[in-house]
């Protein structure tokens, strides 16, 4: 089959019980299991087959995880050797080969000057446990407890990172405005918007009547994922670089989503230049299986043996997985390519726009891409000078597009504040072919749900 032809549609199947069997036993709280109600079988590069025998091409990749894409051969053979060579699969934090390895590939991609002077932790499993380390680390280095985030942000669900993201109610962390060009808080955008996003950064660092206690840190997303694939302009970043150097505020760059390749660069902070004090990995480094870590600088090692730990942070097969990945993405310059294929979809879905007054925007870098859906109808939420006035977000079009995506075989996720937001996360591994299929098929899925009766019968309080 024609990876730009539509999936075949098989009749119901052993599926609906499986689905039936997950709505009656698991949690309430399921989120991708509701809007993509498929049940994978079998996964290779960029497809997935359900057990109803329809393929997909998968625009989610594990929210990010999957680097490589599905069982990349690589990695298969990576966890292979492990598993026949009879190694420990549960070793706590003892040196292993496998570990020795993981860490060397790992300090080989990193920014030289970062690299040179750094220290790894190994954190429980998934990425919100490594900004809980990072949040520890800050705190006991500098004595201090407060800490400093962005509007918009997303850095996990255990309390500690969901207080620093965008939207936590009761916290101890002082929220900052992240710029953007589209729905910029100061109506202005570009260059002028970022600019006074930084200076009121500043600003209220240095109000000894501002309220701000010294902070223990800043985190920050080079690109915001969750948060509506809003990139971070290198200007901006550089400048709180500068803010936080001069006030001896350490700089926490949280490359959970947007490391190994994925924006065009290996780390999403290459773009700016700039070296933060630490860095949060997770998602792609462990190959497709859970592995989280912070690298940081060693001035900031004052840790007493035992004060943070996880008994799953060993994970051998996860630092075979990651290290395979890692360096077949860096000596097969699968950033680069990020970077190339990136730029040609976005200009492809930019094109749309002249022809669907409900594309508002469309950005992102490398492979991270986002569609803000709009009703252009509707009155404008706020006039921004540079775009003018945005008209507000259309979430019910988005979830109409996501699910028209799904009948023509391609899974894409939904994030920003309104879940308006149409995210793309290819794997690197993306051919031309896929990359206009996914195009022409999102491109067909638009059509098809402004088509459709959604947006009066949906139409509610999220306006």
């Amino acid at each position: 089959m024609a990876v730009t032809e539509p999936a075949p549609v098989a009749p119901p199947a052993a599926h609906e019980g499986i689905l039936r069997r997950q709505a009656l036993r698991e949690s309430a709280a399921r989120t991708y299991a509701r809007s993509l109600p498929i049940v994978p079988v079998r996964a290779r590069g960029m497809t997935i087959e359900g057990a109803d025998g329809r393929r997909y091409l998968d625009c989610l990749s594990g929210a990010g995880t999957l680097a490589l894409g599905h069982n990349h051969p690589v990695v298969l053979e990576a966890i292979r050797r492990v598993i026949d060579s009879g190694a420990p699969l549960h070793v706590l934090d003892l040196a292993t080969p496998v570990k020795d390895a993981f860490t060397t590939e790992l300090f080989a991609t990193l920014p030289r000057q970062f690299a040179d002077n750094a220290r790894i932790q190994f954190c429980g499993p998934a990425g919100t446990d490594a900004v809980e380390a990072a949040f520890k680390l800050v705190r006991a280095a500098t004595g201090r407890s407060e800490l400093l985030a962005f509007t918009g942000a997303y850095h996990g669900m255990t309390a500690g990172a969901l207080a620093a993201s965008g939207g936590a109610p009761d916290v101890r962390v002082t929220r900052l405005p992240f710029p953007q060009d589209y729905r910029c808080p100061f109506g202005e955008g570009g260059e002028r918007g970022a600019d006074i996003a930084a200076r009121w950064t500043e600003s209220l660092l240095d109000d000894p009547k501002g309220g701000v206690p010294a902070p223990a840190g800043m985190i920050l997303e080079p690109v915001q994922g969750e948060g509506g694939v809003n990139p971070a302009p290198d200007g901006w970043l550089r400048r709180m670089r500068e803010i936080t150097t001069s006030r001896s505020i350490p700089l926490i760059a949280d490359e959970v989503q947007t490391g190994v390749g994925r924006t065009g660069t290996f780390w999403a902070v290459e773009h700016s230049g700039i070296v933060p004090d630490v860095m949060v990995l997770s998602k792609a480094i462990g190959g497709s299986l859970p592995l989280a870590v912070i690298v940081y600088r060693s001035e900031l090692d004052v840790w007493q043996p035992g004060a943070h730990a996880g008994t799953f942070r060993g994970n051998q097969l996860a630092m075979a997985a990651g290290a395979a990945t890692l360096a077949h993405v860096r000596e097969n310059g699968l950033a680069d390519r990020a970077a190339t294929l990136g730029a040609r979809m976005l200009a492809s879905l930019r094109a749309l726009s002249a022809d669907h007054p409900s594309i508002g925007d469309v950005r992102g870098r490398g492979l991270m891409i986002g569609i803000e859906l709009v009703d252009p109808e509707a009155a404008p939420l706020a006039r921004t000078a540079e775009n003018g006035a945005p008209p507000p977000p259309d979430p019910a079009l988005a979830a109409a597009v996501q699910q028209e995506c799904l009948h023509r075989g391609l899974i894409v996720e939904l994030g920003g504040r309104h879940d308006a937001v149409v995210r793309l996360l290819p794997p690197l591994t993306l051919t031309d072919e896929q990359a206009t299929a996914v195009v022409d098929r999102l491109a067909d899925a638009l059509r098809a749900a402004e088509r459709s009766p959604y947006r009066r019968a949906a139409a509610g309080p999220t306006r």
